[in-house]
């Protein structure tokens, strides 16, 4: 097959040479078990792009799904090579996904979007518009999010002003990964390969100016939603690990706690000896058994958390790849290839 060259598509192969580069806009996107909406996803992000009238291309990953996708995604890059699609080996997680996305877009403005529809295409213009006012990164903040329980909506708010609260980072309330980058920011999240990633806390821990706006996050039209509870709290485990070393000072925390309320428990013992001593106080085995409980339950906690440190340690010592491509659809070849 051949690939075309999105740039050659605009700017003939003899006129290249004397034309400046224009600004390419990529829209970075994971896909995971969306046979219902992907079609449809390409369909309304292509139409939203080419009014721009630049070169845009679509790098839509592949993370291990076990549906038609895979299918949909080849068939939709035969009808236009604008489509780039990654094929995992297998699933390695939204996080690779992005990451995955990012090493391969080439534009100047990367767009970072779900591919469920949740994340309107027809919002991308607003998010152009603030980085051609020079901002470098533009993040879409939800007003509304339709579709999604009281449950979901308090933890998340929950979770983005704890983070806030313990960590030297200020991710914006209400923002999930739908945002837009420009090449800077990118080559720099780039060059950070940690393997527990949180994206979301590297696109601002990079600095750059930085802005957001509103919009209405769509319910989702078909299929069901990805983030189990469970992915949730990994997630949010990974964002706290990544940029707070809170959890673990809080074991010297309840140390001197638990410290100064012994002492205090045992000078009250000591005064309530001397105040009588034929009658000595007598707390019996309850309050033993309380005691020990209660101090090994801490211990056990905060075992918890150095090993939830220690095992991304681990995992960093490892050096494992963050992803394994098996199959690329639209990259140009390198010259050895």
């Amino acid at each position: 097959m051949q690939i075309v060259d999105p740039l050659e598509q605009i700017v003939p192969r003899d006129r290249a040479a004397h034309q400046p580069a224009r600004p390419v806009i990529s829209i970075v996107g994971p896909v995971y078990n969306e046979e219902a909406l992907l079609e449809e996803f390409c369909d309304r992000t292509i139409a939203v792009l080419e009014a721009f009238g630049e070169p845009f291309e679509l790098v839509l990953v592949n993370d291990g799904s076990r549906d038609r996708s895979p299918e949909i995604l080849r068939r939709v890059h035969q009808r236009d090579a604008r489509v780039k699609v990654i094929n995992f080996s297998r699933n390695f997680g939204l996080q690779a996904a992005l990451t995955a996305g990012l090493d391969h877009a080439r534009g100047d403005a990367i767009v970072v979007m779900d591919t469920d529809l949740q994340d309107p295409p027809e919002v991308v213009p607003r998010l152009v518009e603030q980085w051609r006012a020079g901002y470098q990164m533009v993040y879409a903040q939800r007003a509304e999010r339709a579709g999604e329980t009281w449950f979901k909506k308090a933890t998340a708010s929950a979770f983005y002003r704890l983070i806030a609260k313990i960590t030297n980072i200020q991710i914006p309330v209400d923002t999930g990964e739908f945002r837009l980058m420009d090449r800077k920011v990118v080559d720099a999240i780039i060059q950070m390969r940690e393997y527990n990633r949180f994206m979301r806390g590297l696109s601002v821990w990079v600095g750059y100016r930085q802005t957001g706006i509103s919009y209405e996050r769509d319910a989702r039209k078909a299929g069901e939603t990805k983030f189990s509870l469970s992915k949730m709290v990994r997630l949010a485990l990974d964002g706290i690990t990544s940029f707070s070393y809170l959890p673990l000072q809080l074991a010297t925390y309840f140390g001197f706690i638990v410290a100064l309320i012994s002492l205090i428990f045992l000078l009250a013992v000591i005064v309530m000896r001397l105040a009588n001593p034929s009658n000595p106080p007598f707390y019996g085995q309850a309050s033993t058994l309380v005691s020990v409980l209660f101090i090994g339950s801490i211990q056990l906690i905060f075992l918890g958390i150095i090993g939830e440190y220690l095992g991304r340690i681990y995992d960093e010592v490892k050096r494992r790849p963050l992803y394994i491509v098996a199959e690329e659809l639209g990259f140009e070849q390198p010259p050895e290839a």
